[in-house]
């Protein structure tokens, strides 16, 4: 991982006031010569330039005496550069995980401009849109779900998922894709949101058993929907916008929202100490206009706006979080919950799956042709064998008390070349690479006992 900040973890919690109240306790930033605007604003983004420069440009269109300097880092890199550049800071922090966000204004780095809001509603779907203190805001909002290529769903006559749970069925094996929690905060956050809506123990059965069906886990978040556009194979499981973005460029591709899903702002804040703090006022305001919602609908973004009225503009069919309420409604994503085991979930993803997964998925193709015979030729015997091999697949070596254990959880931080774990980690990291190299392999053995079974 890039080197920065843990972040999912800050060390003071402020109560949250009410939008309303915090609104009025908002100091006057920017407000001085608000029509004087500086000649540059530098903003830090961990967004690729396919989603910038349509922003970037249309502000420029819309204040031509400012030019804006964009800054491209992922996330915790993003976090370190404005943390450690205090005496010079950029103007605006850009990006979609709400950690970043939580992290920089517990630092005291982020400021509270005077920004209007108005016409633009205080939650959307589970979410509050922005922070209810008034010092990040959510300019458009995103969801988890499956990307599928329906050239290759007809070519290998395989049915549309609907739901994660259809991932499990086996006729896609080695049709499916996923980036790792650790690399990806989105396919992080569509993890927690399964664990979340299905419960630790049953989420993870989920999990392992879709992993069973896996071609490949990414390294990049980018990586999976390229090779759906490309393919490569033909199912991905991705935040929502790479599939949108993708059709709307042409590719054969849609995505669905199965109904265990979340959906979660993308935000942008003023950096305190910004020394162009007019402008960077005046882009959060463009970002949240009418005229900036509507960039949001350019091919290359394709996110979800926060202002209702935008989606009068919006392409057919799609998504509308206003229109549709079930959108992002089933599951109340805890925050919290998810700052305690965050690194945790992402180092167990990997030893569980990431790192072993032809065993994972040997193990699962035994399974699956075992249950195949069974169906064939009923056998008490064979059915105890699978379910033996099912129980192992399926079991998870941390319970959800112990995930949430600070003693646990809390020995867990993201591991870089020149920061090898802790002792603590390192002990439980070797301990699931033990447990998953042998329920794998007796799992296997056990499904393959079961198919000569008589």
């Amino acid at each position: 991982m890039t080197e920065g900040p843990r972040l999912t973890r800050h060390s003071t919690r402020r109560r949250v006031l009410s939008a309303a109240a915090a609104t009025a306790a908002l100091p006057v930033v920017g407000l001085r010569a608000q029509g004087t605007l500086e000649q540059r604003v530098v903003i830090i983004t961990s967004f690729s330039r396919d989603v910038t420069t349509p922003f970037v440009q249309a502000f420029e269109r819309r204040h031509p005496g400012t030019r804006v300097e964009v800054q491209n880092r992922s996330t915790t890199a993003a976090v370190a550069v404005t943390r450690e550049t205090r005496s010079a800071p950029p103007d605006l922090f850009w990006a979609s995980a709400p950690d970043a966000f939580e992290v920089l204004k517990g630092a005291n780095l982020l400021a509270r401009p005077q920004v209007d809001t108005s016409g633009i509603p205080e939650r959307i779907g589970a979410q509050p849109t922005h922070d209810p203190q008034g010092h990040y805001f959510g300019f458009a909002v995103s969801g988890y779900g499956i990307m599928y290529n329906t050239r290759y769903l007809r070519a290998n006559r395989l049915p549309v998922p609907k739901e994660w749970a259809d991932l499990k069925n086996p006729i896609y094996q080695n049709h499916v894709g996923i980036s790792s929690p650790s690399r990806s905060g989105t396919t992080h956050l569509t993890v927690e949101t399964i664990l979340q809506g299905e419960g630790w123990e049953p989420g993870w059965a989920l999990m392992m058993e879709m992993a069973g069906n896996f071609a490949q886990v990414s390294d990049r978040s980018f990586g999976v929907p390229d090779a759906v556009n490309s393919g490569q194979y033909g199912l991905g499981i991705v935040i929502d916008f790479f599939g949108f973005a993708a059709k709307a460029s042409g590719f054969p591709v849609e995505f669905v929202y199965p109904s265990v899903t979340t959906l979660v702002p993308a935000n942008i804040a003023m950096v305190e100490g910004a020394r162009s703090p007019n402008a960077a006022r005046a882009f959060i305001q463009f970002l949240l206009s009418p005229e900036g919602q509507e960039v949001l609908l350019d091919p290359k973004v394709m996110r979800l706006p926060v202002r209702p009225e935008t989606y009068a503009k919006a392409p057919q069919g799609f998504p509308n979080p206003f229109t549709d309420t079930s959108l992002g409604a089933r599951v109340r994503f805890d925050n919290e919950l998810s700052e305690a085991r965050y690194e945790l979930l992402n180092s167990l993803f990997d030893r569980l799956i990431t790192f072993r997964l032809r065993e994972l998925t040997e193990a699962w193709k035994a399974v699956h042709a075992a249950e195949a015979a069974l169906a064939r030729r009923e056998n008490a015997e064979g059915r105890r064998l699978v379910a033996e091999a099912r129980a192992k697949l399926t079991r998870i070596p941390v319970s959800e008390a112990q995930a949430k254990d600070p003693a646990i959880a809390g020995a867990f931080q993201p591991t870089r070349p020149d920061r090898p774990a802790g002792p603590r980690q390192a002990q439980l990291e070797e301990e699931w690479d033990r447990h998953a190299v042998a329920a794998y392999a007796e799992a296997k053995q056990l499904a393959e006992r079961a198919q000569r079974a008589r």
